[in-house]
């Protein structure tokens, strides 16, 4: 990757000016784009952003990530499945099953907290066998959007479920616990850990902003939030120095750059990122704590 023109030459980096995040919300601090701090973060970055632009790629609020699950296709292949299976074998007894749909609107509905607690703690069939793999995690759908369902076991499926159609369920619940577990789940997808970076409530917010799974868009609009908390600043702070040394050296430094402008930074946090390795973030340390 070639250096910028005009900075960086301390160090070797290539900055990249924000607005070149393809989306993200120009930061409270623009009345500063002026300095000639700000114009060093912009050049060069046509020819370096290039190299950064698929990280954020991934930010899509595509709900067709949900396919994995196979939500809706699951309740009806396992019907189908249980049709064919019924009528099988000619000779046989009838057997007494119950569709699927059957089961999904019962536990959706029901007021058994009981019943439903067994429904989420029972162990799920190997995924060799797919039809039962498939209705149990359609179940388990039911079951998490069911408010009847008992708090402990709502969180225990936010915590441990890595299907999309249930975590979707259970981001929309009406208990803040439970949306913070789905947050802090690192089987979520992007777009929905990403999601929930601007639930009402700031608790979520900040759980998901630590999640890893979360994209270097949602964390640098973390970072210039002005409502995050001076903890989760001091988090997005160490990013790419103390903690994921291994993460995108431009995007990294455009987050701690970011903490150093937020006014919740603490006066630590400050002190650290004026001796940042990137001389961006520096400057705008320096420029705090003057």
């Amino acid at each position: 990757m070639e250096q910028g023109d005009n900075m960086g030459q301390e160090t070797g980096e290539t900055p990249v000016d924000e607005a070149s995040l393809g989306g993200a919300e120009p930061s409270e601090e623009s009345d500063m784009a002026g300095s000639d701090d700000e114009q060093q973060f912009s050049d060069g970055q046509d020819d370096d952003f290039d190299d950064t632009s698929d990280d954020f790629d991934d930010d899509d609020d595509d709900s067709s990530d949900l396919d994995d699950s196979g939500s809706d296709e699951t309740l009806n292949s396992s019907d189908s499945d249980d049709s064919n299976d019924s009528g099988s074998d000619d000779g046989a007894d009838n057997v007494d099953f119950e569709p699927l749909t059957d089961s999904y609107e019962e536990l959706r509905h029901t007021e058994d907290s009981a019943e439903l607690s067994a429904a989420a703690r029972k162990p799920l069939p190997p995924k060799s066998d797919q039809a039962a793999f498939s209705r149990a995690t359609a179940l388990l759908e039911a079951v998490a959007g069911n408010q009847h369902t008992p708090l402990e076991d709502r969180i225990f499926l936010a915590e441990t479920m890595p299907f999309p159609n249930i975590l979707v369920k259970l981001s929309e619940d009406e208990n803040d616990e439970v949306r913070k577990a789905v947050a802090a789940n690192t089987a979520d997808k992007n777009w929905l850990v990403g999601r929930l970076t601007k639930d009402k409530v700031s608790e979520v917010c900040e759980a998901a902003l630590r999640n890893p799974r979360t994209s270097w868009k949602m964390r640098l609009e973390g970072a210039q939030n002005p409502e995050t908390t001076s903890d989760t600043l001091d988090f997005l702070g160490k990013l790419g120095v103390e903690s994921e040394p291994d993460a995108p050296a431009i995007l990294s430094a455009m987050v701690r750059r970011a903490v150093a402008l937020n006014p919740n930074c603490s006066q630590a946090t400050l002190s650290k990122l004026a001796q940042d390795p990137s001389v961006d973030v520096q400057h705008a340390a320096q420029k705090r704590l003057a």
